[in-house]
């Protein structure tokens, strides 16, 4: 399909958002990044275009053709973008531009198993988080996000924007988890458990769930404090201890498994776990991915090889491909999905696994054949 074909067919109201990235030039002055949505303004369609410069984001609308001749422009210091439907999936590829010659395009398009709902095409509507601004949330105002009155602290407007996020993706999978009986739910690496509260709060408190929560990390006084404040709103299915996640026995089968920038290793014995005790959700952000750095090696790729930081940044991918391959070996649907904006943390990756069907032979010999191409062998495929 030639790209304007695609664009053409694709830029309309069933356009949920399209996301263009992988600058091939840093320039600080530039965008690093561009989201694009379809609008309607006084009964028009138009699509907005967000630049992402800095800390700053730039809009404007424009008509159909206005929009696909800058996506085409865009596509000239971009490497991709990629189109989120009410019906599929699309991803562009772009080779790179030099003046005077064609540039090339690998277009993909991915039918969705089921049709999302479109969005809300005014323009003047304000985003609806599902923990909503003016109504208190106790946890969020002792955190320090929220005031007493439900306004949010506006040094702390990230952390709610990610705390929203976070429930979203929980939302998704709620048919996964059922209400017949309790559901036990365990945090690894829980930190200050930002999340893990909100977690509760939305299961328990506003759907309504049945749900035991465990959160887990080393840090003891953290865990302390953490207990306190879950006796002090009453969560008394919420509880955090210190334990270490490689060597964590204390419950027989679990439901969901959290895993937020566990560090190298501790994802994959999360994950391991996870496994092994059947959970229906996996929801894990990893980090410092540094196993596959010490060994990855491939003659056809020494160029990348050669230079510490792709290195780095291409171990980091092979390891979290192989997770996900690894949990779809172990009869998981697996989506790998961006989690924040790349300017709040450079680990903005969520694997995200829901438990559907039995072992998929298939999918652990890619991962096999991918690992021993590139000479890493990662702990969680020997764990499980």
């Amino acid at each position: 399909m030639e790209l304007k074909d695609f664009l053409e067919l694709n830029l309309t109201e069933k356009l949920l958002d399209c996301t263009i990235s992988a600058r091939r030039k840093k320039d600080e002055k530039k965008a690093y990044r561009v989201k694009i949505r379809p609008v309607k303004i006084n009964d028009k369609l138009l699509f907005q275009i967000e630049e992402f410069v800095g800390r700053q984001a730039f809009h404007k609308n424009l008509e159909k053709e206005e929009a696909m001749n800058s996506i085409k422009d865009y596509l000239k210091e971009f490497s991709q973008a990629q189109f989120n439907l009410t019906d599929a999936t699309g991803l562009i590829l772009a080779s790179k531009y030099k003046e005077g010659q064609e540039q090339h395009y690998t277009i993909k398009l991915k039918k969705a198993k089921e049709i999302k709902t479109a969005r809300d095409l005014n323009h003047n509507k304000k985003k609806k988080y599902i923990l909503e601004e003016g109504i208190v949330v106790p946890f969020l105002v002792d955190l320090g996000v929220m005031t007493k009155e439900g306004k949010i602290v506006n040094s702390r407007y990230d952390k709610f924007k990610q705390i929203n996020r976070f429930l979203e993706f929980i939302e998704d999978i709620l048919p996964s988890l059922s209400k017949d009986r309790e559901q036990t739910i365990i945090d690894f690496g829980c930190g200050k458990s930002y999340l893990t509260f909100a977690m509760y709060y939305y299961l328990k408190v506003l759907k309504g769930y049945d749900i035991r929560v465990i959160g887990l990390d080393l840090k003891e006084d953290v865990i302390n404090n953490c207990n306190v404040l879950a006796r002090d709103y009453g969560y008394d299915k919420l509880n955090f201890y210190v334990g270490d996640i490689a060597s964590y026995k204390d419950v027989n089968a679990v439901d969901m498994v959290v895993t937020l920038h566990a560090c190298d290793t501790a994802t994959d014995y999360a994950l391991a776990n996870a496994v092994k005790w059947g959970a229906k959700v996996i929801l894990s952000v990893p980090c410092c991915q540094h196993e596959a750095n010490k060994t990855i090696d491939n003659e056809i790729l020494k160029p990348v090889m050669d230079y510490g930081i792709l290195k780095e940044r291409l171990a980091a991918i092979i390891t979290d491909a192989s997770r996900a391959k690894m949990l779809e070996a172990n009869g998981y649907d697996t989506q790998i999905l961006e989690f924040i904006d790349m300017e709040h943390t450079p680990k903005n990756l969520l694997i995200r696994a829901v438990k559907s069907k039995g072992e998929n032979k298939e999918a652990r010999l890619l991962n096999d054949t991918m690992n021993k191409a590139l000479n890493v062998d990662l702990t969680l495929s020997k764990l499980i």
